[in-house]
């Protein structure tokens, strides 16, 4: 029997780790300190997403850079009482510029190894079965077409529900359900041999 390819991962931001609204409103208004607050609290998620879905390289400190510059340019028009949390706002930002970004040219990915969550350190069989896992994942992720691609490290390394990641790409949740089931049901398929040696 074949594994459900499910992961681990903690979630992009929840309410309680958002933006609180005094610091939204010193962004707004350009408090320096306030910003320095937004990037730090939000860097860690933009810098992951664009390396997951870009590859790793320098390119990616740059697009990182131009999210949180637009997004500042645009924090005055960010609906706080809307449906949108401000994580998934700026990732909505985050997802143009690697659409935009994609266009020029396709680099290579991350390995995704390197984003599974952390397990206690086995035998020497076990590490070496695990860093050929991972090799393996990464091998097949890079094989889904972009949309799938994003829609599965939104959800499997973002912990993004099907809404979130709609409100991010810009498509309906269905859209997004069936994207995500294809990427799963191909990623099975190309890594069938792997479980089978398991």
């Amino acid at each position: 029997m074949t594994p459900v390819i499910t992961y681990m991962a903690p979630p992009v931001a929840h309410a309680s780790t958002e933006l609180d609204a005094a610091t939204l409103e010193g962004c707004r208004v350009g408090d320096p300190e306030a910003l320095r607050s937004f990037v730090v609290r939000y860097e860690r998620v933009v810098f992951a997403f664009l390396s997951r879905t870009l590859g790793s390289g320098p390119h990616v400190e740059d697009l990182a850079q131009e999210t949180f510059l637009r997004a500042c340019r645009a924090l005055r028009r960010f609906d706080a009482s809307g449906p949108a949390r401000l994580s998934t706002w700026l990732l909505t930002i985050a997802t143009r510029l690697v659409q935009d970004e994609r266009r020029k040219r396709r680099p290579p990915l991350q390995p995704l190894e390197a984003e599974l969550p952390a397990i206690a350190p086995g035998t020497p069989e076990t590490e070496r079965r695990r860093a050929e896992l991972g090799r393996a994942l990464s091998q097949a992720a890079a094989q889904l077409s972009d949309d799938q691609r994003d829609v599965f490290v939104l959800a499997e390394f973002h912990g993004m529900d099907m809404k979130e990641i709609g409100q991010v790409l810009g498509v309906p949740e269905g859209t997004v359900k069936t994207r995500l089931f294809r990427a799963r049901e191909r990623l099975r398929e190309l890594l069938q041999s792997v479980w089978e040696d398991t």
